[in-house]
């Protein structure tokens, strides 16, 4: 906790007095252009990456970037993807994988999670993306995990469709979908299309 305490103390010395115009803007102003859905993972940092400043981004941050689709009852997810759509009116969705994800390790060397069972069933969002990497060419170790982050993104995509608001915003044509894969070591950052969804 005590990075943690002084990163608050800098923050108030260093950094909010320069943005303290920003914050003032913001304490009454919230409309994110864009709905981010990355990584839970702790190298991966959506405002960072994207250079974004406060209010620009929505963020929701899961293991394995994964969005359930659509299914009616509360979830957070779901309600923080309408909460983005149908009132912040976001113009566009970034679903960020990523380079040496853990959870898709986890699954392209079928790992026993047995002992993580919320984890795992959290994982079976993932299935999709299980079935569309298992019908490219055959790859193992780093090669299987990243075949696996891609088709992973593709199929988040591919959930996101399912959500009523989400759709409508599509139909509309107020909203864009993008997916991202995130390079750790490299920076770099590959695009990736939603195809479509496995048969």
């Amino acid at each position: 906790m005590h990075d943690l305490t002084g990163g608050l103390a800098r923050f108030r010395r260093d950094v909010f007095p320069a943005k303290a115009g920003l914050f003032a803007h913001l304490a009454t102003t919230h409309r994110p252009k864009t709905l981010f859905v990355g990584c839970s993972d702790a190298r991966v940092v959506p405002e960072l990456i994207t250079q974004s400043d406060p209010g620009e981004l929505f963020v929701i941050r899961t293991a394995g970037n994964l969005v359930p689709a659509y299914a009616s009852g509360p979830d957070g997810i779901v309600a923080s993807v309408e909460y983005a759509v149908a009132v912040l009116h976001v113009t566009d969705i970034v679903i960020c994988g990523h380079s040496s994800c853990g959870a898709m390790t986890a699954l392209a060397e079928e790992h026993d999670l047995s002992a993580a069972p919320v984890v795992a069933g959290w994982l079976r969002h993932a299935d999709a993306a299980r079935a569309r990497a298992a019908a490219e060419p055959a790859a193992s170790g780093p090669a299987k995990v990243a075949a696996l982050v891609r088709a992973n993104v593709a199929a988040q995509l591919q959930n996101l469709t399912t959500h009523p608001s989400v759709a409508r915003a599509l139909a509309a044509r107020t909203l864009t979908l993008h997916g991202w894969v995130f390079d750790i070591a490299t920076g770099t950052v590959e695009t990736i299309d939603a195809a479509p969804a496995a048969a």
